[in-house]
């Protein structure tokens, strides 16, 4: 996936251009109520993709789906099963080929303001600073200077970065970046906001980290979010709900909501009876899904 767009591009530059620090210490926002936040609806979803060589491969079979408002739905799953073809299509990224994706009464046919997404990379503007970046969004939909910087300062502050908002993506670490991307995403107040597998590349305890860390957020924003990941572990730590998937054509096997001890619990969560119960249902289930039996699942 590229970057951005040459449009998207060539307005970022021209509006990088050093910006005087605002010091002002911001009191994070109370939690938005759920009730403003649209469900999602998959209706009848499919997918297809056609080849170079005019085959077609069937990616996502029916998929009938209703994800509640403040839901922390994690979608699991083995490689190439079309867990990301299916946040695509609910980020507004691919069109179904039949049924319909919405989110509230709108039928998603493009991306919108109403879903933000954290990919697997950052892709954050290295010529710009943290700061910067997390702005471009509001700066975009012409959001006056003083605004940008009180939300740019107080993401920055929810994830941690507050020292750092000066600084270029290159001097971040990677776990650092992505926390970036989600202060910038954040800053867009979207309804929705779609993650997929953004933790995937960095360090176990940088994972771990964040994953408390994006608990933490969700608790005080109450977003509805959809979360791609290869990690059973992740997905039962993070999930109010967990979602597997079949392999292709892909479908929903299993919905398995989550009633655990919650994100208070830390990571002490991963030692109880009942998380360790879930992950192997979640792991049977997908080991069914391949047609493995008896196999020990390696992502605990």
């Amino acid at each position: 996936m590229t970057l951005a767009s040459p449009r998207i591009v060539r307005t970022a530059r021209a509006i990088a251009r050093p910006a005087e620090r605002n010091a002002m210490t911001f009191v994070d926002s109370p939690p938005a109520a759920t009730a403003d936040t649209p469900p999602i609806t998959l209706a009848g979803v499919t997918k297809d993709f056609v080849t170079d060589s005019g085959d077609t491969v069937h990616a996502v079979a029916q998929v009938d789906l209703a994800i509640e408002p403040g839901e922390f739905v994690c979608i699991v799953g083995p490689s190439g099963c079309g867990k990301s073809t299916l946040m695509d299509m609910v980020a507004g990224f691919l069109p179904p080929t039949g049924g319909t994706v919405s989110v509230g009464e709108r039928v998603v046919t493009a991306p919108g303001q109403d879903r933000g997404v954290v990919f697997q990379q950052p892709n954050l503007f290295p010529w710009m600073s943290v700061r910067h970046n997390v702005e471009l969004g509001p700066r975009l939909r012409g959001v006056r200077a003083r605004e940008r910087r009180e939300l740019a300062e107080r993401f920055l502050t929810l994830v941690g970065l507050e020292q750092f908002m000066e600084r270029r993506p290159y001097e971040l670490s990677g776990g650092m970046q992505q926390r970036c991307q989600i202060a910038r995403v954040l800053a867009n107040d979207p309804e929705v906001i779609l993650m997929d597998e953004p933790f995937g590349a960095l360090d176990a305890l940088t994972r771990e980290r964040l994953q408390l860390e994006l608990l933490e957020i969700w608790r005080q924003k109450r977003k509805t979010v959809i979360f791609i990941t290869h990690s059973v572990d992740e997905a039962i730590f993070l999930g109010t709900r967990v979602l597997v998937m079949s392999a292709r054509p892909g479908r929903v096997i299993l919905d398995q909501p989550v009633h655990l001890a919650g994100p208070e619990a830390g990571s002490e969560l991963r030692s109880l009876p009942e998380f360790v119960a879930l992950r192997d249902k979640v792991s049977a289930a997908i080991y069914a899904a391949q047609n493995v039996h008896g196999a020990t699942p390696v992502d605990h």
